[in-house]
C-alpha cells in the first residue's frame, strides 16, 4: 500500500502545479498584470510557469523529487505570503492555508523521497519497482 499511496500523493500534489502553470499560459497577460498589481515583477512569470509545469511533471514522475518538492514548498509559502496574506478575507485565508498545507505535503517528500514507484528509485536501484 505504501508504494501506491506515495505515487498517488505525488500525482495529487504535482497536478496542482502542472495545471496552474498551464492555466497561466492561457491567461499570460492577465496573470502578469495580477503579479505586477501585487508588487511582483511581471517578467518573472515565465520562470513561475517553468517552475510549476516542470516541477509538477518532475514530482509526478518522481524525478529529483526531494529537490523539486523543497523548491515547490518554498514557492508555495512565498506565494501564500505575497498573494493570500489578507486573512480578513475568508477566501484568501483558505488559499493561504491551502498553500501551507501543500508545502507540508511537499516537505514530507523532501524528507522521505519519492517512493518506490519513481524515477528516483529506479535510478538508484534501491528497490524493485515492479513489485
Amino acid at each position: 500500500m505504501e508504494k501506491t499511496t506515495t505515487l498517488i500523493g505525488r500525482i495529487l500534489l504535482g497536478h496542482i502545479f502542472l495545471l496552474a502553470g498551464i492555466s497561466k499560459i492561457g491567461n499570460y497577460a492577465g496573470t502578469q498584470g495580477y503579479m505586477e498589481a501585487m508588487g511582483v515583477p511581471g517578467m518573472l512569470l515565465s520562470l513561475v510557469i517553468l517552475l510549476e509545469i516542470g516541477g509538477g511533471l518532475a514530482l509526478i514522475a518522481g524525478f529529483q523529487a526531494r529537490i523539486t518538492a523543497f523548491l515547490l514548498a518554498g514557492f508555495s509559502i512565498i506565494s501564500a505570503i505575497i498573494f493570500h496574506a489578507n486573512l480578513g478575507d475568508q477566501m484568501q485565508s483558505i488559499m493561504f492555508m491551502k498553500n501551507f498545507a501543500i508545502a507540508g505535503g511537499l516537505l514530507f517528500i523532501t524528507a522521505f523521497g519519492a517512493g518506490a514507484w519513481s524515477i528516483d528509485a529506479y535510478r538508484s536501484n534501491k528497490t524493485d519497482i515492479t513489485t
